[in-house]
C-alpha cells in the first residue's frame, strides 16, 4: 500500500572499511546520527545485510518535506558529515526517495 505522503527518506548505503570499525561506530554513533538529528531529520531504519551482493549497511533518515531534506543536504554541516563519513566507508550511495509504507532501497 502506497502512502500520499510529503514526507522524504534519505537513503545512504555502504560498506563500512573493516580497519577503522571503531572509529566508524564511534562517529556515525557518536556525532554523525545526532548531529543530522539536530538539523531536523529523524533516524528512521538502519539495516544490515547478513547474505548477498548488496551494501553492508542501509541507514534511512527521514524529513517533514523536500525543503527541509534539501536544506541540509546542502548545508556546510551535512557536508562535512558525509566527507568524514565516506572516509570511514566504502561502495557509499545516497538516495532521496518520497517515503512509502513498503521497504525502500
Amino acid at each position: 500500500m502506497e502512502t500520499d505522503s510529503h514526507q522524504f527518506k534519505l537513503l545512504l548505503t555502504f560498506d563500512p572499511v573493516p580497519e577503522t570499525r571503531e572509529s566508524y561506530f564511534n562517529y556515525v554513533l557518536g556525532e554523525f546520527v545526532p548531529t543530522l538529528e539536530h538539523l531536523g531529520l529523524t533516524m528512521a531504519e538502519a539495516w544490515h545485510t547478513a547474505y548477498g551482493e548488496y551494501p553492508l549497511r542501509l541507514t534511512a533518515f527521514v524529513a517533514q518535506d523536500q525543503e527541509t531534506l534539501d536544506r541540509i543536504l546542502t548545508s556546510d554541516t551535512f557536508m562535512e558529515l558525509e566527507s568524514r563519513l565516506q572516509t570511514l566507508v566504502v561502495n557509499y550511495t545516497r538516495r532521496v526517495v518520497r517515503v512509502r509504507s513498503r521497504f525502500q532501497f
